[in-house]
């Protein structure tokens, strides 16, 4: 029997259990968190007892995959050497932290290669995972879509291959796809989403699809700005949304909601997508 998992960003100021029950309270099977503040700087240290409470509760509630998301800061093809290495040192502690949760999945933006040209982009973003990827390791890391402002690199669906093609460990790789990215990134979810998931599969292997973030668009199709818009309120609508949490290849998917919304706007899209849920 097929399951929804749904949930929505939460805050991990409280520690694991906290963000389980509130994610329990408001009808989510899932999160997402930030692992450290969204502009970078030290992560709080972790609570073994609070791990061991969270992944005790999340078994009895049901609670599935979880995704933890890398600061904005985080740039792992920056033109200036320092930020890259900034990036590869908050990977590095982000991962070996993530493994109190294992076989979790850690969500990251590949980054802007500012000017080098996005073949040095790549190239970039690749060696810095050959760097921090370990055999090891339980958890997987996702490349997620991107919109493709500016000089963002994973645009597209070919971007994120070129990366996965350069990285020995790529049984570690997966990928979050971006409902409000894609869309304003050129990819037609709203009329099209079959040949979208089939392009995708073509590209990069639905094997390797591990995360959805469930978001409208404020923008139209094809606009490359990303911003993001609470469900049914944007340019994608609810119906398309609705036919994305549905589509029978993409069923068991951790969907997280990333729309401007508080905690109460959160309860009610999670509301409103389980009634229109039908697999």
């Amino acid at each position: 029997m097929n399951k929804l998992y749904l949930g929505c960003h939460l805050s991990a100021s409280k520690g694991f259990l906290a963000m389980g029950k509130q994610a329990v309270a408001i009808g989510a099977n899932t999160f997402q968190f930030f692992t450290r503040n969204p502009r970078g700087g030290a992560a709080k240290p972790i609570d073994e007892k609070d791990v061991e409470e969270y992944l005790k509760y999340a078994k009895e509630t049901g609670i599935g995959t979880i995704v933890a998301h890398a600061p904005y800061t985080l740039n792992a093809c920056a033109a200036d050497a320092g930020i890259r290495n900034f990036a590869k040192e908050t990977m590095i502690d982000d991962l070996k932290r993530m493994e109190y949760v294992p076989g979790n999945v850690y969500n990251f933006h590949p980054g802007s290669h500012v000017k080098q040209g996005v073949d040095v982009g790549i190239e970039l973003i690749a060696e810095l995972l050959n760097e921090v990827l370990t055999k090891e390791q339980t958890t997987t890391v996702l490349l997620e879509t991107m919109a493709g402002k500016g000089s963002e690199v994973g645009r597209n669906f070919e971007e994120l291959r070129r990366i996965i093609d350069k990285v020995e460990l790529k049984d570690k790789l997966g990928v979050c796809l971006d409902t409000c990215h894609v869309w304003d990134g050129g990819y037609d979810i709203v009329g099209n989403l079959d040949n979208v998931i089939k392009e995708f599969d073509d590209v990069i292997g639905l094997d390797r699809l591990k995360a959805i973030h469930l978001n409208d668009s404020k923008n139209p199709f094809d606009s490359h700005k990303d911003r993001h818009e609470c469900i049914g309120q944007g340019n994608i609508g609810l119906t398309a949304l609705v036919n994305v949490i549905n589509h029978p290849k993409l069923q068991g998917i951790p969907f997280n909601l990333e729309t401007p919304n508080e905690i109460e706007g959160y309860q009610k899209e999670i509301e409103l997508l389980r009634n229109m849920w039908k697999s």
